[in-house]
């Protein structure tokens, strides 16, 4: 029999705190979604500031590099030499999406939207947080 290790409510609390500090940092607010290994949501923020579009795309964001097990900048890259990956659905190619590894394996996805040029570097802090 296989085990599975999976993401706590803890951890998910950890990142999140983590991606919050990063966003301050900036003097940005993210808008944070965190998923689990097969792309369902384990927890959402939107700022009240952030636009509503920003739920849909960190969440996007979060789902691509959890099922795919890279950032979601890489399939932004895929897209470029092969557009036929446009056709896959539910992945977004657009930077902000870190996936959380565990033993070389996804166990899911921080996506970040809603700030820009800094998604990225804030989502990685998140899945930086749940390492430590």
């Amino acid at each position: 029999m296989r085990r599975k290790t999976v993401l706590t409510s803890e951890d998910v609390h950890k990142m999140v705190a983590a991606c919050k500090a990063a966003g301050a940092a900036i003097k940005r607010e993210p808008t944070i979604a965190i998923v689990d290994e097969a792309g369902h949501l384990l927890y959402m923020e939107r700022p009240d500031r952030n636009p509503v579009f920003t739920v849909e795309v960190a969440t996007m964001k979060a789902k691509t590099a959890a099922l795919r097990g890279v950032p979601s900048s890489a399939f932004a890259t895929r897209v470029k030499a092969k557009p036929g990956f446009l056709m896959f659905p539910n992945f977004l190619g657009v930077e902000g999406g870190i996936p959380i590894m565990f033993e070389s394996e996804s166990i899911g996805g921080v996506g970040v939207s809603g700030i820009s040029y800094d998604d990225e570097p804030v989502a990685q802090a998140g899945v930086d947080a749940f390492g430590k």
